[in-house]
């Protein structure tokens, strides 16, 4: 059988470094034929495979400091591009037939619904995609004819768990959060907290815009909305439950009573390669997870008060529109102030608040979503200057 091509939206990444490690696993079913990354020249260099034939980098200087590194090591062959349409274009190759979309925040919407109209299928592990887009995206891939498989370690256990059982049968959705490092942190000490301790996730390793999203819960709220849209199930029958050994990734609720729950290791390499290697099963290299070494797991309802990002959420959710594009670039934009160190942890919520408030949410098309992610942005940046620490 011939491997499945794909194409890898945010190579140098840590989803991206991990979706090329269960390559390298399974090289008869799966083959990397194009791959795109930000301004790392060196890590993508090393990623350059003999399959690999065309690479879009973010900016024209690292394409053309790339290309020349590659001629350098007898790969001239390799075409390189920079920029949003070359992106576009890679990902509607004809050689593809699959997008991993690892690209960080909602610039990841135009490359995924481009994906989706020309057919292809798309592993979606940037959930502000369907944060922002919703509707569009689901819409893109009901004309394209394409599949839409979750990469989040949440959203992947939900659509396993649902394989097989009518969406009638379906009661509701569980999404299990860690509760991130601070969880049970005094509340009057969550201000103090600084970046590097924020960045130290107790159970994932993950990048630092996500990691900064777990810790305030934020993570959850959007997933909430991914949800949504992936499982179409309304928000009220949609909860978060705070399971800290991050063991179980999710669960669903059937009409009958029974929970079914998926459960495994904290390593995102098993729900990348249920994605990419859908709908086949195959061995994976991670450890096996012992339920006797485990122990004990637990389960509580999250403190809206120390994490008041997910009402924000679901408040988003419901009153759709623009508004969940504002919350997602609101929030993309409060998490950078504060990893510089320009705003405190507190302040990151009441930032992306700030913002909505001010928003008038208009219908979801593309145009206007697109203009209010720069308005939110804009917005954030200016109302962060005045945050003081």
């Amino acid at each position: 059988m011939k491997p499945k091509q794909i194409a890898i939206v945010g190579a140098t990444g840590s989803i991206g470094r991990q979706a090329l490690d269960v390559v390298r696993h399974h090289p008869d079913a799966l083959r990397v034929v194009a791959l795109a990354g930000g301004r790392r020249v060196e890590p993508m260099l090393a990623q350059v495979t003999e399959s690999v034939s065309h690479v879009v980098m973010d900016q024209p200087e690292a394409a053309r400091a790339l290309r020349e590194a590659l001629i350098a090591r007898g790969r001239g062959d390799v075409t390189v591009a920079a920029g949003p349409d070359a992106l576009v274009e890679l990902v509607t190759r004809p050689d593809v037939d699959l997008v991993l979309m690892a690209m960080v925040g909602a610039r990841a919407l135009v490359p995924t619904l481009a994906a989706l109209e020309a057919g292809k299928d798309v592993a979606l592990a940037t959930k502000e995609v369907l944060v922002a887009g919703g509707p569009l995206v689901m819409n893109a891939a009901k004309r394209g004819r394409a599949r839409l498989l979750p990469v989040d370690s949440e959203h992947s256990a939900i659509f396993q768990c649902l394989q097989g059982e009518a969406p009638k049968a379906v009661a509701r959705l569980i999404l299990t959060a860690s509760g991130g490092p601070f969880r049970d942190t005094p509340l009057e000490e969550l201000q103090r907290v600084t970046p590097e301790q924020a960045l130290r996730h107790p159970t994932w390793r993950m990048g630092a815009k996500v990691t900064i999203d777990s810790a305030t819960l934020m993570n959850k709220g959007l997933e909430v909305i991914e949800a949504h849209w992936l499982f179409g199930v309304p928000l009220e029958r949609i909860d978060v439950v705070v399971h800290p050994q991050s063991i179980v990734h999710s669960c669903v609720e059937l009409v009958d009573g029974s929970i079914l729950a998926h459960l495994g290791p904290t390593d995102m390499r098993i729900p990348i390669q249920y994605a990419l290697l859908y709908p086949e099963r195959a061995p994976s290299p991670v450890r096996r997870l012992s339920l006797a070494d485990v122990g004990s797991l637990t389960f509580h309802a999250p403190d809206r008060t120390r994490f008041p990002a997910l009402d924000l959420a679901y408040a988003a959710a419901r009153t759709g529109g623009t508004m969940p594009a504002v919350l997602n670039a609101a929030n993309e934009v409060a998490v950078e102030l504060f990893l510089q160190g320009r705003i405190g942890f507190t302040d990151i919520p009441r930032l992306v608040e700030a913002v909505m408030d001010d928003h008038e949410p208009q219908e979801a098309e593309l145009t206007a979503i697109l203009e209010a992610d720069g308005w939110a942005r804009r917005v954030a940046q200016t109302a962060g200057a005045t945050l003081t620490l």
